[in-house]
């Protein structure tokens, strides 16, 4: 037989009857104890005023439903000083005040909604024989969103993460130390960044990636802070810069052709405007990729006359069988579809900017603000983009001198360099920059065998590979050594090698230099604020993107032990 005190739901509690139901759910009826103690003037009290009944949802028996039913007194208080008349039981080891399930019992539902999210610990719960409906869980959830700094964070990483993908933005920050979420904001603004990083004074690190508006809110917000650039995104920059340098002898890739007019300028006065020198860098890589390209199609065409199938085309080609067979239903290479003009795009309104430009309103803020009365729903450095080009086609004859140049360096640096295209040792297929670009990072000592193969071609192929894989690994060396001293010759020698997006890269990385300069010395990066981020979008996808931030914020902060009751 059970004794009574197995069944007591908490200290304090006397056990009058334990009665099960017809569907086979437990009722506990327990009654408090004889005496109170006042919480002003702690004297004791046992002048009864009255009772009051709670009932609780408690931990279940054998996956079937247990309710507490407890009968507490109110007491008088016979102390005469006191300002205090009546007062209850308190029951805090049992379940806080108006909660309607036990401490225990809702910890259970803390932690499954923690975990799971509503409607999936819904179903849990129930199967648990705690059934709680989905909006008592993530209301349980809302209430103990509020960030808790306990102890306040010293370094911290900042990264965004979107709401919808190249729409909306939120920002989070990671505690590097403890490797916790410490907040989610709703936006990615220098402004909200800055005024949290105001409301954390004893931050000492801040560990970002390359966005400058990051950097902006740091220097704003935590000034006394030091900023870390991430690590894993100045080797990526790196790689985009080469595969864009590798780029100038032609992608070579079964992506249709650009069109011969794609080079001009879309304003009105095309012929009256010069081009700048980065528009000739893009039109000279356009050319080559037209070019390689018309070159894949004449070479698929003359297999097929052979009498090959599209699957051998394919395996002789390296190129995909679904667009061997789309290349030979046209007659003349394809030309790419260009996608419709969006009001997010500052040539959408380009008919009345130009106007504006020649009626002499040329001021950036000016335009922003006409054009975004008409409907214009992008940024305004996507305006100045535009406006800079107009700019530059008028500047001064000796900077016009400078563009016509141009295309003689790139001839030059060609012809300096030796880029032409490689093929594959093994298949015979022509080395796409970006696989070059993918080589030409990582260390030997990580290359599979195929891969040292490549290399090796490269590099006796393109002289242009070999300078790009030494500046490379001078750059790999120099964040394993830890000692930031030769990152200054690197970047000059970087300017000055003739290779113009890899001396782009370099100037950028000049302007942050502190920052690159911390990535080399300190051990913080921004992977934790990455891993983050990738359970965040997990989290947002399994609510079907429903969630809201605060949501969000319960689920991603640490569960805390002290908020886990509910009312």
């Amino acid at each position: 037989m059970r004794t009574k005190s197995k069944w007591s739901p908490g200290p304090g509690i006397k056990v009058q009857s334990v009665v099960s139901n017809g569907n086979g759910d437990w009722v506990i009826s327990g009654c408090g104890p004889s005496s109170g103690t006042c919480p002003d003037c702690r004297h004791q009290s046992r002048s009864r005023h009255g009772w009051s009944y709670r009932r609780l949802q408690d931990l279940p028996i054998q996956g079937n439903e247990v309710t507490v039913r407890l009968r507490l007194s109110r007491w008088r208080c016979t102390y005469r000083q006191c300002k205090r008349q009546t007062f209850s039981d308190p029951i805090p080891e049992i379940a806080s005040p108006y909660a309607r399930r036990t401490t225990r019992a809702a910890k259970i539902v803390g932690l499954l909604g923690h975990g799971t999210g509503g409607r999936p610990a819904e179903r849990l719960m129930k199967q648990l024989g705690m059934p709680v409906s989905d909006d008592t869980i993530l209301r349980h959830l809302k209430r103990g969103a509020s960030p808790v700094d306990e102890p306040p964070a010293r370094i911290v990483g900042i990264d965004d993460w979107s709401w919808r993908k190249s729409w909306r933005y939120g920002t989070i920050i990671v505690d590097l130390e403890r490797r916790q979420v410490v907040d989610i904001l709703e936006d990615r603004s220098v402004a909200s960044v800055a005024q949290w990083l105001k409301r954390h004074p004893s931050i000492e690190v801040v560990s970002r990636d390359r966005c400058g508006l990051y950097a902006q809110a740091a220097r704003e917000g935590a000034p006394q802070a030091s900023q870390v650039a991430d690590r894993f995104h100045l080797i990526q920059n790196l790689r985009l810069a080469i595969e864009e340098q590798m780029s100038l002898s032609g992608r070579a890739t079964g992506r249709a052709l650009l069109p011969d007019d794609d080079i001009e300028i879309d304003h009105e006065d095309r012929a009256s405007h010069e081009l700048a020198p980065e528009t000739l860098w893009r039109n000279q890589l356009r050319r080559t990729h037209r070019q390689s390209r018309k070159e894949v199609f004449e070479t698929v065409h003359a297999l097929s006359k052979e009498g090959l199938t599209c699957s051998e085309i394919a395996r002789r080609t390296g190129y995909g069988r679904r667009s061997i067979a789309k290349w030979l239903t046209f007659e003349t290479p394809p030309d790419r579809r260009r996608n419709a003009l969006q009001p997010t795009s500052p040539r959408y309104f380009e008919a009345f900017l130009t106007q504006c430009w020649k009626d002499g309103n040329r001021r950036g803020r000016h335009l922003f603000h006409d054009i975004k009365h008409r409907g214009y729903t992008g940024s305004f450095s996507n305006l100045e983009r535009l406006l800079a080009t107009w700019r530059r086609a008028e500047k001064p004859e000796a900077d016009k001198d400078k563009g016509e140049a141009a295309p003689a360096r790139i001839g030059l640096i060609d012809r300096a360099y030796d880029n032409a295209p490689v093929r594959d040792p093994q298949t015979g297929h022509l080395i796409s920059p970006v696989v070059a670009a993918t080589l030409c990072i990582k260390p030997r000592g990580a290359l599979t065998i195929n891969q040292a193969r490549k290399v090796d071609a490269l590099k006796q192929g393109s002289r242009m590979f070999a300078a790009l894989r030494s500046f490379s690994m001078q750059f790999r060396g120099i964040f394993h050594s830890r000692k930031s001293a030769r990152l200054g010759k690197w970047i000059d020698d970087a300017i000055h090698s003739g290779l113009v997006f890899l001396a782009r890269f370099a100037r950028v990385l000049h302007r942050d230099i502190e920052a690159v300069c911390n990535a080399i010395e300190l051990p913080w990066s921004n992977g934790q604020a990455e891993g983050q981020i990738n359970r965040l979008k997990t989290i947002k996808r399994a609510m079907y993107g429903r969630a809201g931030s605060e949501l969000l914020r319960a689920r991603m902060m640490p569960i805390k032990s002290a908020e886990l009751h509910t009312k």
